[in-house]
């Protein structure tokens, strides 16, 4: 997938995950992999720097488990102010869709109907 279609919607893909329960980083690009059938992987790169930003502008909270192997994960939760933020992104995000969509004169017909 194109890193410049996912400009912008990194907070939302992140948030969403979130306010499913809290995870930890790794445990959240699994998620996103897996629930766009591998279209979209989070990197390392942009990831950890979305949620200390997110976690910065109060929208996250985090805290330290230690795990059964020894190892110490960072945890991640939504906070009110993140699930306000998430709300508003989610109805960005889908009037910007339905414009694009209906820009594209039914984009997805199109494709099905030419397959």
């Amino acid at each position: 997938m194109d890193s410049k279609l996912l400009s912008g919607t990194l907070d939302m893909m992140i948030l969403d995950v979130v306010a499913r329960g809290p995870t930890y980083g790794y445990q959240m690009a699994q998620t996103v992999l897996l629930k766009s059938d591998g279209a979209l992987e989070l990197k390392e790169g942009s990831l950890y720097p979305a949620l200390h930003r997110l976690e910065r502008q109060g929208m996250l909270a985090s805290h330290w488990v230690d795990t059964e192997d020894g190892r110490r994960r960072k945890y991640y939760k939504i906070t009110a102010a993140g699930v306000k933020a998430l709300a508003v992104k989610r109805a960005e995000w889908l009037r910007f869709t339905r414009g694009v969509d209906g820009a594209l004169g039914g984009a997805n017909e199109w494709i099905v109907e030419s397959g």
